[in-house]
């Protein structure tokens, strides 16, 4: 399962049915879990613990030094869960002692080619990177959030559940679940309704949802009467006070 090519740290822990691919490195400190499949050409720095049943293409760099001028050698970590799919040319590095001290990516993500992950960055479940999206450092997106081809998010925003960006988005500020992005500076362009039925949300959910997103973005209304007349209408839907709890909490703002 190991390729007589491969150059494998003695400290390295690899699970027993381990698959890694010729040249590929696997550093000082790296754990892989079962299942996993590592191929040709692939870099892998420690501290850096990897799941069960990932699949990792060719010429990514996993796990190495944050891109950060303050970073000194500190020990600090990437955690990567299981079933996740990171193709060819993806940077994942490891966090900050500024920060967090990790990078986390969670479960059943799919992380498309050049797709790059700044240090201190938390990857929910079941994303989708396209093609050269790119995080800047303490980035959140979380759970079914799809970035469409070459978006960039700078540092500190969150995207939030359900979300979705179109080709060459730029983030400069926080998307509230359920929300459609697109555009440079990236602006709200609806709700992203065919992801939301797909992941199984009633069609009273969603048009409910497609209520709030008017009251937030065409009623010409502030933020705190928005979510005020949200909360009236919707008090007894926790899909929609998640939204309304994201726009309260947001550090940067979010987009409008």
């Amino acid at each position: 399962m190991i390729h007589e090519t491969a150059i494998i740290h003695p400290n390295a822990q690899l699970a027993d049915d381990v698959s890694i691919g010729p040249y590929s490195v696997i550093g000082d400190g790296v754990v892989i879990g079962r299942g996993t499949r590592i191929a040709a050409h692939v870099s892998i720095e420690g501290p850096t613990c990897i799941g069960a049943e990932n699949e990792i293409f060719q010429f990514a760099s996993i796990g190495a030094k944050p891109q950060d001028k303050k970073y000194a050698g500190e020990p600090t970590e990437l955690w990567i869960g299981d079933r996740n799919v990171i193709r060819e040319g993806c940077t994942l590095n490891r966090g900050t002692q500024q920060d967090k001290g990790k990078t986390v990516i969670g479960n059943d993500n799919w992380i498309m080619a050049y797709v790059h992950i700044a240090h201190d960055c938390i990857v929910g479940n079941h994303t989708v990177f396209a093609n050269n999206a790119t995080l800047a450092g303490h980035v959140e997106i979380r759970d079914y959030v799809t970035l469409g081809g070459f978006t960039l998010v700078h540092q500190f925003c969150v995207v939030g559940e359900y979300a979705f960006t179109g080709m060459g988005s730029a983030l400069s500020k926080d998307v509230p679940p359920y929300i459609m992005a697109n555009g440079a500076p990236a602006e709200p362009r609806g709700i992203n309704s065919e992801g939301l039925r797909r992941r199984g949300f009633a069609s009273e959910t969603i048009q409910r949802i497609r209520d709030a997103y008017r009251l937030l973005y065409r009623q010409h209304l502030s933020m705190q009467e928005a979510l005020a007349t949200i909360e009236a209408r919707h008090r007894d839907l926790n899909d929609i006070q998640r939204l309304v709890d994201f726009c309260r909490s947001s550090g940067r703002g979010v987009i409008r």
